[in-house]
């Protein structure tokens, strides 16, 4: 590896890793980390060569040499394109380990870089549709962690009240039967037990209608009328019509027209629409089930 005392040979590297391409196609994806373990040992400064390893690091589930490798391509590399595939492998890594914090970073660099890959016509436009989804995915799955401790704290409250009638409850039964009042205490712990039933369905009822209520509520600003998904990185054609950067231009390499007015349209005719992003990305930040709406 790169710590060794292996002398710099980048001939001896790219023998190396076109074997090591070779078993990635042939589906031999640990064969391949190796060889592409050695060629790293051949020439340790060739950022390309950390991708190589790293995305068959992805494949065999390796996720935390997977971060390692990304990271250490990232401190190689310059941006764009490099980089860009260091920052998206190292989110898929991080997301397969359930850090959507840190994975929607990565996820989110890997977008502004393709999407400057885009602009100045280079090869961003194959990769801006995985991103987008990915980005997508990491956002909902920070949303559900969010939730979860949302409704760890609901759980929570409601322990607590029902401690503090189970406690009323049995400070008045104390006394009851202090004062020999035995025949009421079975109606006392009657009305308690059903003061605690209605507090259980309050709150449960309370987080089901919330839930629904948000399920049923997607405004159709925040969709984009190709795909028909919620919107990560709006972007308005020459009509005034606005389009999710990723979807348009999939349209657009199909068929490089408007999709209203079938007119000519090209990728340098669109502009960013950045109020409407920022609207996007504060109802997902609110609403993280609509990614898959």
């Amino acid at each position: 590896m790169a710590g060794q005392d292996i002398p710099t040979d980048p001939a001896k590297a790219l023998e190396y890793k076109e074997k090591g391409n070779k078993c990635f196609q042939a589906g031999d994806y640990a064969g391949a980390e190796e060889l592409y373990s050695q060629a790293i040992s051949y020439d340790p400064k060739n950022s390309l060569l950390y991708t190589n390893r790293s995305l068959a690091l992805l494949k065999l589930h390796r996720f935390a040499l997977a971060i390692t490798l990304s990271q250490q391509c990232i401190s190689l590399s310059p941006p764009p394109s490099i980089s860009l595939k260091a920052h998206f492998q190292l989110a898929q890594a991080q997301i397969a380990l359930h850090h959507p914090s840190e994975a929607l970073e990565s996820a989110k660099i890997a977008h502004a870089l393709c999407v400057e890959e885009v602009i100045v016509g280079g090869k961003g436009a194959n990769n801006i549709g995985p991103i987008t989804e990915l980005v997508l995915r990491c956002k909902k799955e920070l949303w559900e962690v969010r939730e979860e401790e949302r409704l760890r704290g609901r759980g929570g409250l409601l322990s607590e009240l029902i401690a503090g009638l189970e406690r009323d409850r049995e400070a008045y039964v104390y006394v009851l039967r202090g004062e020999g009042k035995e025949n009421e205490v079975e109606k006392v712990e009657e009305r308690y037990r059903g003061k605690i039933e209605e507090l259980r369905r309050t709150f449960e009822l309370a987080g089901y209608n919330a839930q629904e209520a948000k399920k049923r509520k997607v405004p159709d600003w925040c969709l984009d009328d190709i795909t028909f998904s919620v919107m990560l990185d709006p972007v308005v054609t020459k009509t005034g019509q606005s389009y999710d950067r990723s979807s348009i231009m999939e349209h657009l390499k199909r068929s490089p027209t408007d999709p209203l007015t079938r007119e000519p349209l090209r990728v340098e005719d669109l502009r960013p629409n950045l109020a409407l992003k920022a609207a996007c990305e504060e109802f997902l930040e609110e609403n993280g089930w609509a990614v898959d709406w």
